[in-house]
């Protein structure tokens, strides 16, 4: 099965010091065997963040964990329109990226997402994992 991963929890795996760390460990057994997708935009944040908080080499780590464990789904413009209408939808209450996340779990049929941000619990039709 696939499951789409949040920026939110490769953050708190990857920093002991984030509020969400110890969730983050006790999820991450719940994505073993699954096909974890993730988008370029949370990818983005994600080692941006943690390079900024951890230093350059520890969001290259976290970027070379994505390309080898996670299928990446480009925002190309089909997404990205989707993504606005989901923006929309909620009226600006969801990010740009995780309005994308969601247009992103239609397109591919995931229902699931693991994430401890709870704007996620507003979208009809997502589970949302977090602890």
């Amino acid at each position: 099965m696939m499951i789409l991963v949040d920026s939110s929890f490769f953050i708190a795996l990857a920093d002991r010091q984030d509020q969400w760390h110890d969730a983050g460990k006790n999820l991450l057994p719940s994505i073993t065997g699954e096909k974890v997708v993730i988008s370029d935009l949370i990818l983005s944040e994600s080692v941006t963040i943690i390079g900024r908080r951890s230093g350059g080499k520890a969001g290259e780590r976290l970027y070379h964990y994505f390309i080898d464990n996670c299928e990446i789904v480009f925002a190309d413009e089909q997404i990205l329109k989707k993504g606005m209408a989901v923006f929309l939808r909620y009226d600006g209450t969801l990010s740009v990226s995780d309005a994308v996340s969601v247009a992103i779990m239609d397109t591919k049929n995931i229902n699931r997402i693991l994430s401890f941000d709870s704007d996620f619990d507003k979208v009809d039709g997502i589970v949302r994992l977090h602890g």
